[in-house]
């Protein structure tokens, strides 16, 4: 018992003081590092100098590709800001109808879940609550169908992170990983927009008329999010979801029109945005939609070619270690960057202005910076000394072949603590994975506990204090009680998709293998 309890020493200060002394995970993240790093050198006999070198490969994972791609693609967002151009998008999707059920849908679900499949870290919850809410939305309700619309896209944000470094840390195709996270997450993914409207709407019977809106938004979403996990993987599955999901709901709204006139809102006549203001807009985002597809494997002329510019070094000197490959170009990061200061230089922002942008970018990432680098260096120590493995065993002691049934949960937990998909799956991923060999599970299984974890996540981003917080910061009512009567809103969802995503993981292992 006393292995087990060094093992698991780092997550439970985690618990401690990110959900009960409500620390800054910039500062409790160093702590779980110092106490993993002691942990393993004094309780799993791992030398000092390999403890170092697991510390150092986890920085290095860190810093190339992962924080590469967060601050490529919060820059492109916050570029966006500068320019003015994500105010025309908002006037535009705010144009498409009156009905605030519609407008719900539009700009929490398609595109929230665009926001999070480009940059993620928050922007998918604060910036259309902040929406929602000066249109006149209940800004509890803003917030809390956010939070449901956000479940769908979080294990493929900021251009597949999670998953692609879920995948890194396992040594499994991250094209099955991110199939199988799409099919879990479809299940319920179908009923968010439904859950949404009846959030927003008081009831069921926000409902009438809505019927077909919100299955051409599910089921749009989640089948584009699917077809293209299949055959590309988890860079843009979730911004093709949320892409298809919005010219869906335009699309059917045109078709079936909501006549409902409670839902109806005033407001004033706006402005004509025109075609080319429009194009300007969106064309960040478009530039770096079409730049990863050219760059990735559909293109292969140009995807071989790229990826012979990268570098092998061994980091890690302990059993186990294998030669980490920095990819110099063919990384989600760099296309970003370039695809964005092209787009400024199209749309004729001062190189000056870019660089203000991106220097400002960089320095409100720091405790993001801080975050990562510190939770990922302690996973790769936790799994490099058999910690993760320790307690692996031991939970499965506990639940015997029943641990599938709980895995989704375990990914929960994490999402609850830490507030993040990517962290959640770099914390929990080993384990999850040690978890599943102890079981027996076959290869497949494996991959469909690890996809349980990343799905876990996501629900358990729905009652994360960090996630309530970013969510009534946008709406500007921190500390008028906003946040219980949130979070009991996201209860009632979280229980039954845990339910539902338990039986789903348990019976999904049985016939995989």
């Amino acid at each position: 018992m006393t292995l087990l309890f060094f093992a698991i020493l780092p997550i439970l200060w985690l618990i401690v003081a990110l959900s009960g002394l409500k620390m800054a995970a910039w500062k409790a993240c160093p702590v779980a590092l110092v106490l993993s790093f002691f942990a393993s050198v004094l309780y799993f006999g791992m030398p000092w100098e390999y403890t170092a070198s697991a510390m150092l490969e986890g920085t290095a994972l860190a810093c190339w590709p992962i924080l590469l791609i967060i601050t490529a693609t919060i820059y492109t967002y916050h570029l966006s800001v500068h320019t003015g151009g994500m105010e025309v998008i908002k006037a535009m999707l705010t144009s498409v109808s009156s009905d605030y059920r519609v407008l719900i849908l539009l700009i929490a679900f398609g595109f929230g879940g665009f926001l999070e499949g480009m940059a993620g870290f928050g922007t998918a919850v604060a910036i259309p609550a902040s929406m929602l809410a000066g249109m006149g939305i209940n800004p509890v309700s803003a917030v809390g169908v956010c939070l449901v619309a956000n479940f769908v896209p979080s294990a493929y944000g900021s251009i597949g992170i999670p998953l692609v470094t879920t995948a890194g840390i396992m040594g499994t195709s991250a094209v099955q990983l991110a199939t199988y996270v799409a099919l879990q997450t479809a299940v319920l993914g179908l009923f968010c927009p439904l859950l949404m409207v009846v959030i927003a709407g008081g009831g069921t019977k926000a409902l009438k008329g809505m019927l077909p809106i919100c299955f051409a938004a599910g089921l749009s979403y989640v089948l584009a999010q699917l077809g293209v996990s299949y055959f590309l993987g988890p860079e843009l599955a979730g911004v093709t979801g949320a892409i298809c999901t919005m010219g869906a709901i335009i699309g059917t709204v045109k078709l079936f029109p909501p006549q409902d006139e409670e839902y109806v809102m005033k407001r004033s006549a706006q402005e004509q945005i025109d075609s080319r203001t429009a194009f300007m807009a969106w064309l960040p985002f478009l530039l770096i939609f079409v730049l990863l597809l050219l760059t990735s494997k559909l293109v292969p002329s140009v995807y071989d070619s790229i990826s012979q510019v990268r570098t092998s070094v061994l980091i890690y000197k302990g059993e186990g270690g294998t030669p980490y490959t920095f990819q110099w170009i063919a990384t989600p990061g760099m296309v970003i960057f370039f695809a964005t200061f092209l787009s400024g230089f199209i749309q004729k922002t001062p190189l000056a202005d870019m660089l203000k942008v991106l220097k400002s970018t960089f320095f409100s990432l720091k405790p993001t910076f801080i975050t990562l680098i510190s939770i990922i260096a302690t996973a790769k120590v936790m799994g490099y000394s058999g910690m993760t493995t320790t307690i692996a065993d031991h939970t499965v002691d506990a639940t015997g072949l029943m641990y599938p049934a709980i895995a989704a949960f375990i990914g929960s937990v994490g999402g609850f603590i830490t507030g993040s998909c990517t962290s959640t799956c770099i914390l929990l991923g080993k384990l999850q994975l040690d978890a599943a060999v102890a079981v027996g599970a076959g290869a497949n299984t494996q991959v469909w506990i690890a996809a349980a974890n990343a799905v876990g996540a996501c629900a358990g981003k729905l009652i994360a204090p960090q996630s309530i917080a970013i969510g009534v910061a946008a709406i500007g009512a921190a500390g008028k009680g906003s946040e219980s009567r949130i979070l009991s809103v996201s209860m009632k969802v979280y229980i039954p998709f845990m339910i539902v995503l338990g039986l789903l993981v348990y019976f999904g292992a049985g016939v995989l293998d």
